[in-house]
């Protein structure tokens, strides 16, 4: 138990690679927010040490515990995150976020509310521009609470706020190591996780009161390859779940790419700016997915 706060006692799991500036300040965000973890668990994939990270030393009540690690991607820093963290309750967020001052407390409180059977997932809104050309994607900006169940059709999990009970990833398993930034399907690793929560019976809990702010450091020119790579990684996640017996995710599938067709279409029908991003996310889907199907030829249950 957080004695200071009555909240139980928690861990926050923060990964990344190659981006020490943006790892340092969101750790410093965390640390004057008003309530804070018991420990913060760094996973650090880059090819280098962080200095400033690795001999951190701070007055506040939250043990920093700096982890570099050779593995690589996402999905698997956060497992080693899970595996090396000492608490019942875990909270993650990404590398380049800065976080309400009250976020952490708010986070908490709602893992408290949703239980055991439930996972949470907090509102990301856009940071601050930090250049006249810079972009922040993966926003959720939605102001009502919302608790989704069973089958939805959707994605509704944002694993860069997210916080749960340990014993979900015991009973549900941790994130697809094959899905997620710095894998083979740069992707979905968040949309994998809440597919099998929701199939399993977990409720997915929206808190708009836990927000951070996911910053504007990526340029526009970036997009393209950002689509790209988000199709890629949600074509594999289709495939993966894939059954001839149900078509739940073939249907899902096809919806995604003709809208993302349709979208593309319709801009260049109107003769408006071509927007290309729509095309390299419906060409990533159908890449991904028959990427995915063909690795897993011959290796059985994908």
């Amino acid at each position: 138990m957080n004695m200071e706060s009555g909240l139980p006692a928690g861990s926050l799991i923060i990964c990344s690679r190659n981006r020490p500036r943006l790892l340092f300040e969101t750790v410093e965000s965390v640390l004057r927010g008003s309530q804070l973890p018991n420990e913060m668990v760094i996973v650090d994939q880059s090819a280098e040490p962080n200095p400033d990270l690795l001999e951190m030393k701070t007055e506040h009540p939250c043990e920093v515990r700096y982890l570099h690690s050779k593995t690589a991607g996402v999905s698997a820093g956060r497992n080693l995150g899970i595996a090396s963290s000492r608490y019942d309750v875990l909270i993650f967020i990404d590398d380049d976020m800065f976080v309400a001052s009250d976020w952490y407390g708010s986070l908490m409180r709602a893992v408290v509310h949703a239980g055991r059977s439930g996972v949470v997932t907090g509102r990301v809104l856009p940071g601050e521009s930090e250049s006249s050309n810079h972009t922040s994607p993966s926003i959720k900006a939605d102001q009502e609470p919302a608790v989704y169940q069973g089958r939805i059709g959707r994605d509704v999990l944002y694993s860069g706020n997210m916080g749960a009970y340990r014993s979900v990833f015991d009973a549900v398993g941790v994130f697809d190591e094959r899905l997620g930034p710095g894998a083979a399907f740069p992707s979905a690793e968040d949309n994998d996780l809440g597919f099998r929560l929701l199939e399993r019976g977990y409720r997915i809990c929206y808190a708009p009161e836990a927000v951070v702010f996911h910053r504007a450091w990526r340029s526009k020119g970036e997009i393209l390859s950002l689509e790209w790579r988000y199709g890629m990684g949600q074509g594999a996640f289709y495939a993966k779940h894939m059954n001839r017996r149900d078509s739940h995710m073939s249907s899902r599938m096809a919806h995604d790419i003709g809208g993302n067709l349709k979208h593309f279409w319709g801009h260049l029908r109107r003769r408006r700016r071509l927007r290309l991003d729509y095309l390299f996310q419906a060409f990533g889907l159908l890449y991904g997915a028959v990427r995915w199907r063909t690795a897993q030829i011959g290796r059985g249950s994908p």
